[in-house]
């Protein structure tokens, strides 16, 4: 029985100690007066995300952004691998600190032969810290238990070596946000940095709610953000007030006019336990007097309008509702035949629901099917009334169906902003003041959905989309990237939701995965520029694509979140020459990838081992086009093209058809065209080889610098000013032509070609005639897809040095 008590009690004392110490996670190292903590796992993806989002750019003149701005720019001597959280609060004398956590590594610090750069290490109490000063701004920084800690306050830094307890709720907060966002947010409790959310100033966050994490994408034109509020259990938190209820369907959109600043709505499946519970959180001692008005409520709404506001009831019995207001029955107009009545208990509503409302003389109401809207201006009913008739509510705009789509049908408690509404609420987060023109953001919302002891929040911030004619070119975005770009951007695709991404290169080597929203998702460094396009493979046959291509001297296989997938990359010592070919025989995902240097060509399989079955030695010379394989028949044929021979082999490598005369052939691709391996000659005939080995040319009349691209039916062929598809001519303007390029879409072909000296995309049909709205402003090739779940199609290309544009065919 002593055993028994004494294990109890080590239980009880170990379970009831808060002294956990041992700092091994990131989060473990949080300040503790960091009231913002921004998580990320790529620095890269989070700098551009901020300076590419219209909404965030808004704030760039204003001081804070500027301090953020440049007391992060110390992040651009670091190459984190891992995630890294950066935590931002005030200090003593109020103003901003930024601390970076990551995990260490030998290369994550790169500050050799920076100018504007200094550096000092301070050794002090067993302490190492090294000082540096970039461009006029200080920072300190060190290693703990291989933890790197950067802050640009020294105090944080040596608060970092004390063995204080860890913060559980932080950590437990911590573990809810997915880590394959690129970005996540975590808002603290007693925040000294954000205010409110809210309209009304009753309800401020420091009462709302505990902590606060969301995972967050940043797209060019949209922030959404989803996640946690976690609520103490305790009365002081007032997202509790819906413990123990059931969320509704938000419906005060279908009456509030869309002419308003906005509404707060709140649902619940039971009035007295809401009731009971505000009476807790208000700490009343009275009981409040009961009404049976509320008995068939299931949603309160606050609608904004100006200084003027309106409540409205949503009852599941009108009749019933009717009937508890019988002692309010004394008629004061009549507007479009909806009769309006007096309201005598101008109080009751602040009184019943404090905080929720705040706001007091309510004079009259009137009943619009299900709602009892009850307003402080006889004015703002007459115009609900008018905007309920005419179908001019918020639920009939497509802007405020764009942002509901991002949020929950059903909520405890929805916040809808108009631009001015959304302005106001903004400023007063700010001491300074503002000077920031939200008039494209119609409408923005957020959500609470309560469940046990937390809820689930989704906010969207939108800039609204004007509607799109019929047939219209858009812009959908036009996103920077730190550097100029390398390459011409390319669709790949999401194997997860099956739509499509964008891959892109900049002059640096960094590789960048884009959402089509304009979100970017990774980057990577590479060893040397991408040769080619970049393919798609399922390696391990279980339907997830990765990215395979080559550099000068790597083979590279990423996976979906831009990791290496062992064992590549693939390293050569002898340069790599054309783009790597991905050969699937049978489509069965048995892939094979051919590596061309010079004259020879290796080929390898999924596990980076040469097949020893490929016999084919070396080519008559240097080979100058990507090896292709194409498929006649039964029978597979490897082309490799030189410039005086094709080689026409079999899957061993061995000679399958011999041409039957050499040409002096161009740098153009093979192509299988009418059955026949088609390509062109340097002066310019139109060269075609059976599976005999039979040669035939054809005069095209093409210049030295000409282009073909070719399907199984259709052959294209530019040359100076003009443009053949399928032999119909059309004469264009003499410029800087990229190649053409043909796509292939809902059974309808497109050709596609970018001068680069008027910097114009063009797009003809089979029929050589152009397509409506083109040509539009571009300075690369395109890709051209359908990219997401709707009917219209896309295209991606380059604009400005550093910058990415998708537009939208309407």
């Amino acid at each position: 029985m002593r055993l028994l008590c004494f294990i109890l009690f080590a239980i009880i004392f170990i379970s009831c100690s808060d002294v956990k110490t041992n700092r091994s996670e990131i989060v473990h190292y949080i300040p503790e007066n960091a009231s913002i903590i921004i998580r990320t796992n790529n620095l890269g993806s989070l700098k551009s995300g901020l300076n590419n989002n219209d909404f965030l750019y808004k704030f760039s003149n204003s001081n804070a952004y500027k301090s953020f701005d440049s007391k992060l720019g110390f992040t651009s001597l670091l190459k984190p691998i891992n995630d890294v959280l950066i935590g931002i609060g005030h200090t003593q004398n109020d103003s901003l600190n930024f601390s970076l956590i990551t995990k260490h590594h030998k290369d994550l610090f790169q500050r050799d032969s920076l100018a504007e750069y200094l550096e000092e290490t301070l050794s002090y109490d067993d302490k190492t810290v090294i000082k540096s000063t970039l461009k006029n701004s200080v920072f300190y920084s060190t290693i703990i238990d291989s933890i790197f800690i950067a802050s640009t306050s020294k105090k944080i830094i040596d608060n970092a070596f004390e063995k204080i307890p860890i913060n559980s709720r932080l950590e437990k907060v911590y573990s809810t946000i997915d880590r394959d966002k690129t970005i996540s947010i975590i808002v603290r409790p007693n925040n000294n940095l954000i205010d409110s959310f809210f309209i009304d100033n009753s309800l401020r966050l420091a009462d709302f709610t505990d902590y606060i994490a969301l995972d967050t994408e940043l797209n060019q034109n949209t922030i959404v953000l989803n996640g946690i509020a976690k609520a103490n259990d305790s009365i002081h938190s007032l997202i509790n007030i819906f413990k123990n209820t059931i969320p509704q369907e938000n419906q005060i959109q279908n009456v509030t006019p869309s002419n308003s600043d906005g509404f707060m709505s709140f649902t619940f499946d039971d009035f007295e336990v809401l009731q009971d519970n505000l009476a807790k959180f208000n700490a009343n001692d009275s009981i409040v007097e009961p009404s049976t008005l509320f008995n068939n409520i299931v949603e309160i709404g606050v609608i904004y309008e100006s200084e003027n506001r309106a409540v409205v009831l949503n009852s599941i019995d009108d009749i019933a509702t009717k009937d508890a207001l019988l002692s309010e029955q004394n008629i004061i107009d009549t507007y479009r035949q909806v009769t309006i009545y007096n309201y005598s208990n101008s109080e009751f509503f602040a009184n019943t629901f404090k905080p929720l409302i705040s706001s007091t003389n309510f004079t009259n109401y009137c009943l619009l099917d299900n709602f009892f809207v009850f307003s402080t201006n006889l004015e703002m009913t007459q115009n609900i009334i008018a905007n309920y008739q005419n179908k001019t509510t918020l639920c009939e705009r497509n802007y405020f169906k764009d942002v509901k789509n991002e949020l929950s049908d059903a909520s405890s408690l929805m916040l809808i902003t108009n631009s001015t509404t959304l302005e106001n609420v903004i400023k007063k987060n700010f001491t300074e003041n503002l000077n920031i023109n939200l008039k494209n953001y119609k409408a923005s919302g957020l959500q609470f959905v309560y469940d046990n002891n937390f809820a689930h929040v989704n906010a969207v911030i939108s800039k609204t989309q004007s509607r799109r004619e019929e047939r219209s070119v858009s812009e959908e975005f036009n996103i920077k990237l730190e550097n100029d770009l390398l390459n011409s951007p390319r669709f790949v695709t999401n194997h997860i939701t099956k739509q499509k991404e964008i891959v892109v290169q900049d002059i640096t080597n960094n590789l960048y995965l884009i959402s089509n929203k304009g979100e970017i998702l990774w980057k990577k460094q590479l060893h040397g520029p991408i040769l080619g396009e970049i393919n798609q493979i399922d390696i391990y046959k279980n339907g997830r694509l990765q990215l395979v291509f080559a550099t000068p001297n790597r083979v590279y296989v990423l996976d979906r979140n831009g990791k290496d997938v062992a064992p590549f990359p693939g390293k050569f010592n002898d340069d790599i020459t054309q783009p790597l070919s991905v050969f699937d025989y049978d489509k069965k995902k048995n892939y094979r990838l051919l590596v061309t240097q010079g004259n020879n060509v290796l080929m390898y399989n999924t596990k980076a081992k040469i097949v020893s079955g490929f016999k084919f030695k070396s080519a008559n010379g240097i080979i100058n086009t990507q090896p292709q394989h194409f498929r006649i028949g039964s029978k597979d044929y490897i082309t490799i093209k030189t410039d005086s021979k094709l080689h026409i082999l079999d899957r061993t490598g061995k000679n399958r058809v011999t041409q039957k005369s050499n040409n002096n052939f161009s740098m153009e691709p093979i192509y299988l065209y009418n059955n026949k391996f088609t390509t062109t000659s340097k002066d310019g005939k139109l060269v075609t080889i059976d599976s005999r080995g039979n040669v035939a040319t054809q005069n095209l009349n093409l210049s030295p610098n000409h282009h073909i691209t070719s399907s199984s039916k259709t052959m294209v062929a530019h040359s100076e000013n003009k443009l053949s598809i399928r032999n119909k001519t059309v004469e264009i303007d003499y410029g800087n032509y990229t190649a053409p390029q043909l796509f292939y879409i809902n059974d309808k072909i497109y050709v596609a070609l970018t001068d680069l000296q008027s910097q114009k995309i063009h797009l003809y049909d089979s029929q050589t005639k152009a397509i409506p709205n083109f040509p539009v402003y571009g300075n690369s090739e395109i890709d051209f897809d359908n990219i997401d779940r709707d009917r219209n199609l896309e295209f991606v290309t380059k604009g400005e040095d550093n910058s990415i544009i998708l537009y939208q065919i309407n």
